[in-house]
């Protein structure tokens, strides 16, 4: 309490005891014990209500005791299973919850883990890859501001995700590894990874890279086979010793016809070896007869045109060459699609040879853009001139129903600089983005579509896409998500093919471990999306014959099935819209590959490290009677009293109020019980 406020309140007591004296010892003539107290009575009445007025403040001070958390994360992937290690985790999360002294002093958390990370009171083992990079990245956003010591009970065997030996330098917390598992080893040969190309070209030789690995001390002799179907179409005898335990074999294999052709690579077997179904790898290659070429025309140098190769060239069915306008004048008949990127003086005989053509084109504007040509080049569009710059922002128009496009967080990415002004649309086209200024969206594209005399064409009307592939990777560790919504653009303007009102988008084919869905979109007979359409898809194991049935979920703009867990094998399929006589059909095949079965034992050495780097203790599933108790004495998790400091002000007291009513009640009561009233 400050001095001034103690000076206020010791004049307030004067004040207040003179106030009261003179109206009861020297007005009213009071005397004896009744006037004492009747001035007594006053004294706490004024007293009291001075205290009011001045209001002063008090710390008040609460102690509580805080437990430390004690983090449990479980491999949930199916790896535990197939090392026999189910039971063995199942016991210890029973045991551990029951736990009295251990939750007495911590606050237990679980989780589970596979591709994704979540709270959990149960398990399956069931989950086909195992992410542990995930498990720091997620929980650090929970726990770095507490003490939470974590247990990480799993193989320590990672198939997806950054490498989780990285990413626990963010995670400041002590890490308990529980390994399932044990030092055993075995001797083992195993295809530890094939490389290969997605796509080849007909009548074209694709490479493949297998690399075997040995594991074992004797040497062995063994042969690497590639068959399609009954026919070996490559085969290589290998060698391995306790000084050579890796090769690699590189080979080409012939594309002799258009569709997808199904290999499996195999190391043949050594005698007596545990692991056999790591010897094999299938493969796939969809053979196609022709590739996608596409020119980004532009006289500038700009980190734009690198971005837009990276990300065509992301589908190996695209190529894209970076062209001045004369180049592409010498070779305009090799390309399906132009990029024309911030078009100048030198772009009219483009324009007519693109016209000419009748070449579909995506026109990139900035900066440097000579508006007043393009106004004169075409007659789509027209730009407001102002010799002045803008940045926009982008902001997803929600209704684009073109072909399906994907929420990136747009409102995140940095703007695009472009010219200010109006763009005015002659003829009817969609906004896929819309500008937004300021934070606020305004009713003019950023980027739009449009078709007119049967060729298709984008606008976009600002530099630094190179920001936006950068920022998506901050947003995913990934490129994908952004290549993708070019990829989209690209393949919609590179044909001319007549708009549908099915549109379905799936690979040809998909690894084992891959997630397998598939999208859809239908629009009524005015090309408008239906949002509450029910569409069904029908899937047929061409195999076994089994056929089974899906609906589709609607997510934004798309209809979706998730059909994640298929058994591997040759499908087809038909997605039909109901009370519609609107269908389309097609096949997909599922390659045969499970990650979490390559794995003959625990990854004893990395998570070990794991738990010295973090100042954290590894135990093995088969030794862990002492976890409880060094964890409950260890010093670093003691349970910390802490204080909250509180400044409660006086008028918050209540009780101060019901003091002046009682000393208020009881000085009338005397009074009119003595007749003073």
């Amino acid at each position: 309490m400050q001095t001034e406020t103690i000076t206020y309140i010791f004049i307030s007591g004067i004040i207040a005891l003179s106030l009261a004296l003179f109206q009861y010892a020297y007005k009213a003539k009071l005397k004896g014990r009744r006037a004492w107290l009747l001035s007594a009575l006053r004294f706490v009445t004024y007293f009291s209500i001075f205290l009011l007025l001045i209001n002063p403040k008090f710390d008040k001070v609460t102690y509580y005791n805080e437990k430390p958390n004690l983090v449990v994360a479980v491999d949930n992937s199916e790896s535990i299973s197939y090392l026999d290690q189910a039971k063995n985790t199942s016991d210890l999360i029973k045991s551990l919850k029951a736990n009295e002294a251990l939750n007495e002093n911590f606050n237990l958390e679980f989780y589970r883990f596979g591709k994704e990370i979540n709270p959990t009171d149960s398990l399956s083992f069931d989950e086909k890859q195992s992410n542990l990079a995930l498990i720091f990245e997620r929980l650090s956003e929970v726990h770095n501001n507490s003490i939470s010591p974590t247990l990480i009970i799993s193989d320590g065997n990672q198939t997806y995700g950054n490498d989780y030996a990285y990413m626990t330098k963010r995670y400041k917390q002590s890490i308990f590894p529980i390994i399932l598992g044990d030092t055993t080893t075995y001797t083992d040969i195993k295809v530890q990874q094939l490389n290969v190309n997605r796509y080849a070209y007909l009548k074209n030789k694709f490479p493949v890279e297998v690399i075997a690995t040995y594991n074992g001390n004797a040497t062995v002799n063994t042969q690497l086979r590639v068959s399609a179907g009954n026919t070996i179409v490559f085969s290589k005898p290998l060698t391995f010793s306790k000084s050579q335990t890796s090769q690699i074999v590189n080979f080409t294999l012939p594309a002799t016809r258009v569709g997808v052709t199904s290999y499996k690579a195999q190391v043949v077997p050594l005698e007596n070896e545990k692991n056999t179904i790591n010897n094999v790898k299938n493969f796939a290659v969809e053979v196609i007869d022709q590739k996608t070429n596409v020119a980004i025309v532009s006289d500038l140098l700009h980190p734009d045109l690198g971005t837009l190769k990276k990300s065509i060239e992301s589908n190996e069915q695209r190529n894209a060459d970076i062209l001045s306008t004369v180049e592409f004048l010498n070779k305009s008949a090799d390309y399906q699609l132009v990029i024309v990127y911030q078009p100048t003086n030198n772009f009219r005989a483009l324009f007519n040879e693109i016209e000419k053509l009748k070449l579909n084109k995506i026109v990139i504007t900035g900066t440097k853009t000579n508006w007043s040509l393009l106004n004169q080049l075409q007659n789509n569009y027209k730009q407001e001139l102002t010799n002045q710059t803008e940045e926009y922002q982008p902001s997803l128009n929600q209704n684009y129903s073109t072909f399906i496009v994907d929420d990136l967080n747009f409102g995140e990415f940095p703007p695009l600089k472009g010219a200010f002004g109006e763009t005015s649309f002659v003829v009817p086209f969609e906004t896929i983005l819309y500008k937004t200024i300021n934070g606020n969206q305004i009713d003019e594209p950023l980027f739009a579509t449009f078709e007119i005399n049967d060729k298709r064409e984008a606008l976009i009307l600002g530099e630094g896409l190179w920001r936006w592939r950068a920022q998506a990777y901050i947003n995913e560790n990934s490129f994908n998500t952004f290549d993708d919504f070019i990829g989209k653009l690209v393949q919609y303007l590179s044909t001319n093919k007549r708009r549908t009102r099915l549109n379905v988008n799936y690979e040809s084919f998909y690894n084992g471990n891959d997630n397998v869905r598939i999208t859809s979109q239908f629009f009524n007979k005015n090309y408008i999306f239906e949002d509450n359409a029910n569409l069904d898809i029908t899937l047929k194991n061409k195999d076994t014959d089994d056929v089974k049935s899906y609906p589709f979920v609607l997510k934004n703009t798309a209809y979706e099935v998730d059909l994640s867990g298929l058994e591997a094998g040759n499908y087809s399929f038909t997605v039909t819209v109901n009370n519609e006589n609107i269908s389309k059909s097609g096949e997909l095949k599922i390659l045969d590959y499970n990650v979490e079965k390559q794995f003959l034992n625990a990854n004893v050495t990395k998570l070990q490290a794991l738990a010295i780097n973090s100042e954290g203790t590894s135990y093995f599933i088969d030794n862990t009677s002492t976890l409880s108790y060094d964890l409950i004495n260890d010093s670093r998790f003691a349970t910390i009293q802490k204080s909250t400091k509180k400044v409660v002000p006086l008028i918050d007291w209540k009780y101060l109020l019901a003091l002046i009513a009682l000393s208020l009640a009881t000085e009338w009561f005397i009074r009119k019980y003595n007749g003073l009233i």
